[in-house]
């Protein structure tokens, strides 16, 4: 039993080191390794596994508002990248070059991809002609690489998963209404599979995407009261297809530029789901994004029918769907459960010789560790119940969470004393202006996070400047 319990004391207590805690869970839950280049890391096959369900997730709702799946090359010529001048100057300062094939020195250097919209709008002005064209919805999983200076496992790393949806319009009601569209989806996604609730909101223009007319985000609160930026819209207008001469003939034949839309989420999401929900006790993951989301343990399985009766249950849960494992092996009881406690497994289904006699079993729930006894009958639908509840049980906890988080200010110095004493987000009023903007961020510490769409006004007035205000703004300091 103290082997058991020194398991569990291997991970920092959030309240005594965040980050460490942090770090703790992405290594002993063996989600990730690090690789010999630096800033970059191993995918292991569990944090794969979440990928692969968050991937399967969004492609479900891409290709049911639309939306095709295509792939571009992993290299930038320099020449290509330059055309959209706010474009590569946002990303200039991460981008990392290939300057020599084998041992000759390439005529032009080669940007490995940051992004993708540079491709994607050569490839637009060579195939569209015509109106009958459009629109183009399209879809991209790969890899990108940004030459971060601080990485940190999923928040931050030099090369990592995501997608990018990029897409072009006959007009510019279609692309606006595509942004929006594609940001719902995200923030749909998680919500209703990750139980992260999320503010959704417009980026002010300091600080949106390189390149883009509007940026609209979805932005989640860590445990430690700071904010995630998990997924991103951009309105591009026919900025980029000025620069790049993407052309079509309209419907009374003229020449026009079409509107273009991009759209991303990475793996940093998952990231953002550890600091939602972990605990001091390793993961907690939502069962509808859960690799495994139930484990069986034998109970003294040495004994007569105990592994021949968990194999039935076993076999039971997965003809109804639901992914899960059996743990046979010879390690302790007391390990198991402070293994799949590490693991975050939604549900844990113990089995023992005097379950057996009584036809029952044991359940018990990740989130909150309540156990209780129920019959062997009926057990995948008992699972699935359970699993619902501990589901919204996560997104209610989480919003409650947010919600109490959220500080109004109406001064520059009660924002500053506010962010200084409590963890969260701070909501004050903006006039708009730039100057004002960064002053908060001088003073307090903190960007502005978002314009959310649904919010009530501060106050009449910029706690900066004191001008009438136009905007009420999330502020808070941001991974």
């Amino acid at each position: 039993m103290a082997e058991d319990k020194k398991l569990v004391r291997e991970i920092t207590p959030m309240d005594e080191d965040f980050a460490q805690w942090y770090t703790d869970i992405v290594k002993k839950a063996e989600l990730i390794d690090y690789s010999s280049v630096r800033g970059c890391i191993i995918l292991r096959p569990y944090a794969y596994a979440i990928w692969e369900n968050i991937q399967a997730e969004l492609n479900a709702r891409f290709k049911a508002t639309g939306h095709e799946n295509v792939y571009m090359p992993l290299f930038i010529p320099e020449s290509l990248l330059q055309k959209e001048k706010d474009h590569v100057e946002g990303f200039a300062p991460e981008v990392a070059w290939v300057t020599h094939g084998g041992n000759e020195k390439l005529q032009e250097r080669l940007c490995v991809r940051p992004t993708s919209e540079t491709l994607f709008c050569e490839h637009y002005a060579n195939t569209v002609k015509s109106w009958r064209d459009l629109p183009k919805l399209y879809n991209q999983w790969c890899s990108v690489v940004r030459w971060e200076k601080t990485t940190r496992p999923f928040l931050r790393s030099r090369e990592f998963l995501w997608q990018e949806g990029h897409t072009i319009h006959e007009t510019e009601e279609e692309a606006r209404e595509e942004t929006l569209r594609m940001l719902n989806v995200y923030a749909d996604m998680a919500e209703s599979c990750l139980s992260m609730p999320v503010i959704r909101g417009r980026k002010t223009d300091r600080e949106k995407f390189a390149g883009a007319l509007e940026t609209y985000t979805i932005e989640a609160m860590m445990h430690d009261g700071k904010a995630l930026q998990s997924g991103t819209s951009h309105y591009f207008g026919d900025g980029f297809a000025r620069a790049f001469g993407i052309q079509f003939s309209d419907r009374q034949n003229n020449l026009s530029y079409v509107y273009q839309t991009s759209w991303g989420v990475s793996t940093r999401i998952i990231g953002g789901l550890i600091m939602t929900h972990g605990d001091d006790s390793g993961l907690v993951l939502p069962p509808r994004i859960a690799p495994i989301q139930a484990v069986i343990i034998p109970i003294a399985a040495h004994k007569e029918g105990v592994l021949e009766k968990a194999a039935e249950l076993k076999a039971a849960l997965e003809n109804a769907g639901i992914r899960v494992k059996m743990d046979d092996s010879d390690q302790s009881a007391g390990w198991k459960f402070a293994e799949y406690e590490m693991k975050g497994i939604p549900v844990r289904i113990e089995i023992g010789p005097k379950d057996i006699e009584k036809g029952q079993c044991v359940i018990v729930r990740r989130d909150n560790r309540e156990k209780a006894f129920v019959p062997i009958e009926g057990l995948a639908d008992t699972v699935k119940k359970t699993m619902e509840s501990l589901q919204n049980d996560l997104f209610t906890k989480a919003k409650k969470s947010l919600d109490s988080r959220i500080y109004e200010a109406k001064t520059l110095s009660e924002m500053k004393e506010t962010i200084e004493s409590k963890a969260g987000f701070v909501k004050a009023m903006w006039c708009g202006d730039e100057a004002c903007e960064e002053k908060v961020k001088e003073v307090t510490g903190m960007p502005s996070r978002c314009i959310p769409f649904e919010s009530e006004k501060v106050s009449d007035v910029c706690p900066v400047c004191g001008k009438p205000a136009k905007h009420t703004v999330i502020w808070g300091i941001a991974y």
